[in-house]
């Protein structure tokens, strides 16, 4: 188990069998507010549906393919944040993230991803390019990306099936070459 810190209150930690119920929590009583931009809810309906979804993450990680971490806040899980495949031939990867209503605003998700991007994306991957997509509507994980410095490449179409209906996604990305400028400019 890897854990990066973010913050004195805050760090990220791979996910692992022993995060299941707390993960499961987290998704069922933010259900409704997640489901306004996440496509797998109805999948995710008791602790094993959770479990699976780790064991998946692990399988992942051990393929040398990404791994996920669960954001930690005060002890409690607050999140996760993942790479949906990681392309070693291309050097390049798309970044996928959730906060639980009761976390937001507390600067997490950033704190987060910029984590995440300097020890593992740019960091020991070497990836050259990370791309974040999010619903054209979903103005607060467009805001992570934006806030970043990411470009905005352009906007795919009826991308994703929402339960009832299909949203567009605004497509970032950050090359490792910007990163570096943007960490030197803007962070240190």
């Amino acid at each position: 188990m890897r854990v990066i810190p973010m913050s004195e209150e805050s760090y990220l930690k791979q996910l692992e069998p022993s995060d299941a119920q707390e993960m499961f929590w987290l998704t069922d009583t933010n259900r409704q507010y997640l489901r306004e931009w996440l496509p797998w809810l109805d999948y995710t309906r008791t602790v094993e549906d959770t479990a699976g979804f780790i064991q998946m993450t692990i399988n992942q990680h051990n393929n040398n393919q990404g791994t996920h971490y669960g954001i930690w806040y005060k002890g409690r899980l607050a999140g996760t944040l993942g790479v949906h495949n990681l392309d070693w031939i291309n050097r390049k990867t798309s970044l996928g993230y959730w906060l639980g209503a009761q976390y937001q605003g507390h600067g997490l998700m950033t704190q987060a991803v910029v984590s995440y991007m300097d020890q593992l994306v740019f960091g020991s991957w070497g990836m050259e390019k990370l791309t974040i997509q999010a619903a054209t509507e979903n103005g607060k994980s467009r805001a992570i990306p934006e806030r970043l410095g990411f470009q905005l490449e352009g906007v795919l179409r009826r991308n994703e099936f929402l339960y009832d209906h299909f949203v567009d996604h605004a497509v970032y990305s950050m090359l490792r070459s910007e990163w570096e400028e943007f960490r030197s400019s803007k962070m240190d």
